[in-house]
């Protein structure tokens, strides 16, 4: 999400990348049923939602590996959620999955060699960059993280905890630092479409991905 600049990366080309929205408001509840997982702490962005849906879970419903699918215009991408190492960012995702939040939605932005990461970022209902779902997640990162392909990870901002809705697919190499919640992988299937796309590069705006990527929903396994 793109409401300030993302932390500086490598080019000054992804600056504009991996953004996250607002300013923390403090603690918010959520009437969504507990989990027995770890407790989860989401905080009012001062931003209005994209989307209205309920906060998560303040104590995580997942845990180990969540499997999910996002079906698009490209193919479905099989998604392997791991709830071990990021369970409040699992936690969400699914939440925002399960409320329709995701559906109907266009992958907002592309980044290719030329820019020092490869990405495909989305997760933003307004397909602007700007759009969250009006809450923050607190960064699930030990500090040796690294983005292979197939990784997918948080958007965010310069800030620490700045994570909401967004998050990119990487299809290529892609050494950013190690401050990205990563939480999850995409399936070889879904890699390889998303690979096709960045073949066709940008739109016109230098931003978009010249072969629209459509999000029509995602599912999580029961």
């Amino acid at each position: 999400m793109l409401k300030r600049p993302l932390a500086v990366l490598a080019t000054l080309a992804a600056v504009s990348l991996l953004a996250s929205c607002g300013d923390d408001e403090g603690s918010t509840a959520s009437d969504a049923p507990e989990g027995d997982g770890p407790s989860c702490t989401y905080r009012e962005d001062g931003q209005e939602a994209a989307k209205e849906v309920d906060l998560p879970p303040s104590q995580a419903t997942v845990s180990g590996t969540v499997s999910g699918t996002i079906a698009t215009n490209i193919g479905d991408i099989g998604l392997e959620l791991d709830a071990e190492a990021a369970p409040c960012t699992v936690n969400s995702f699914v939440s925002l999955a399960e409320q329709g939040y995701y559906d109907d939605t266009t992958c907002h932005r592309l980044t290719t060699a030329a820019a020092g990461i490869q990405v495909l970022q989305c997760g933003d209902p307004t397909a602007t960059g700007m759009g969250g779902p009006g809450y923050t997640i607190d960064d699930e990162v030990t500090g040796d993280e690294t983005y292979p392909d197939g990784t997918l990870a948080m958007a965010k901002t310069a800030a620490p905890d700045s994570g909401g809705s967004q998050f990119f697919i990487v299809y290529g190499e892609t050494p950013l630092t190690p401050e990205y919640t990563v939480f999850g992988t995409v399936d070889e299937a879904g890699l390889e479409a998303v690979q096709e796309v960045a073949k066709a590069g940008n739109g016109p705006d230098g931003v978009t991905p010249a072969e629209a990527v459509d999000i029509s929903s995602v599912t999580i396994a029961d």
